[in-house]
């Protein structure tokens, strides 16, 4: 069995099915990484706009993250269903590298990450400490 990587997908969307039915295609998003034999992490919108040159036609993309664990040979799947899929324009995957996996799903969560100078993990490096947006920032 291979090893479970953790990876991020940018997929750019069609604004108009997107906007018709933003549930229906996050779910659909979320259905075929999981059919592809993935675990979704974080799953969410990040911004809607004008694309730099027209993709098919279309002048705006909405543009979808998505953090999930699966085995690397899964992704050649995981690539053609993107393909096939209709909201998607355009789609990249990037493989995450360890030390990074969780400040990025924190933010992607909207919890703030703050960089603890003091706490120091075994290897030297600084600990990550994740806290809740909810909390409120002295200025």
């Amino acid at each position: 069995m291979a090893k479970k990587n953790t990876y991020e997908t940018l997929l750019i969307l069609d604004s108009n099915l997107y906007a018709r039915d933003p549930g229906g295609v996050s779910k659909q998003v979320s259905d075929i990484i999981t059919e592809a034999g993935g675990e979704v992490l974080v799953s969410r919108l990040w911004m809607e706009q004008k694309l730099a040159y027209p993709i098919d036609k279309h002048q705006k993309g909405t543009y979808w993250l998505t953090y999930f664990e699966m085995e690397g040979p899964s992704l050649n799947k995981l690539d053609r269903a993107f393909q096939l899929c209709e909201p998607v324009l355009r789609q990249m995957t990037l493989k995450l590298e360890p030390r990074l996996i969780e400040p990025i799903l924190a933010n992607a969560r909207g919890e703030s990450v703050r960089v603890s100078a003091s706490a120091e993990s075994a290897d030297g490096e600084a600990e990550v400490v994740a806290e809740s947006d909810d909390a409120a920032v002295e200025a």
